[in-house]
């Protein structure tokens, strides 16, 4: 889902950029706000444990194959402010040290998996935990990293569109399918995660940001 230099046309990547921009510079405001000195020393265990397991790939139908993107996950276990910022981090490392996404097109890949993909689905976690109830965990973790990485997909194919890059009819149902797959593993390992914090050490469910 990383987009590379070249896939978005200027008007995309600059309104993305700059969007982008501003999400960060809010949520290091609200984070700053309430931060401790559990805080920083959290959020880099975090971010170390989605970078490495970003690079783990798990077989998908036709050939392909995902990754866990882990957005959710960070929001729920930091809130959903320090989430995105954990997110954005990986995603600036990944496209600084390792040419995974583009240089003009990160603000794209943060507005697509930092802030729809973490502090969005923190929102969808949320509605799915008062549907099922504030006592369950693991299966609204599932709906919310499912839902995280899809509609991260089809934000990426309208910009792909919007950009001329690929008519949206084409991009569309090709992102949005696969990715509706990917999102199994994702909510999979993002549900069992949360399990296993919550068994060893429930002191840090939940926490709000």
């Amino acid at each position: 889902m990383h987009i590379p230099d070249g896939f978005l046309d200027a008007k995309t990547w600059a309104t993305l950029g700059a969007v982008s921009a501003v999400a960060v510079g809010a949520a290091i405001r609200r984070s700053g706000a309430k931060a401790d000195e559990h805080t920083v020393p959290m959020m880099g265990v975090v971010a170390a444990f989605i970078f490495a397991a970003q690079m783990l790939n798990f077989p998908v139908a036709g050939g392909t194959s995902g990754h866990f993107l882990g957005g959710v996950l960070a929001a729920i276990l930091l809130g959903p402010a320090r989430g995105f910022l954990v997110m954005t981090t990986v995603l600036i490392v990944q496209a600084l040290l390792f040419g995974d996404g583009g240089i003009t097109a990160l603000g794209a890949n943060v507005f697509n998996m930092a802030l729809i993909g973490s502090a969005g689905g923190f929102l969808i976690y949320r509605a799915a935990q008062r549907l099922f109830g504030r006592k369950h965990l693991a299966f609204p973790a599932f709906v919310a990293g499912w839902a995280s990485v899809v509609l991260a997909a089809v934000a990426c194919a309208f910009e792909l569109a919007f950009s001329g890059t690929v008519p949206l009819s084409v991009v569309l149902p090709a992102m949005a399918g696969i990715h509706a797959v990917i999102g199994l593993g994702e909510g999979a390992i993002t549900a069992g995660a949360l399990a296993l914090v919550a068994r060893i050490q429930p002191g840090l469910l939940p926490q709000e940001a």
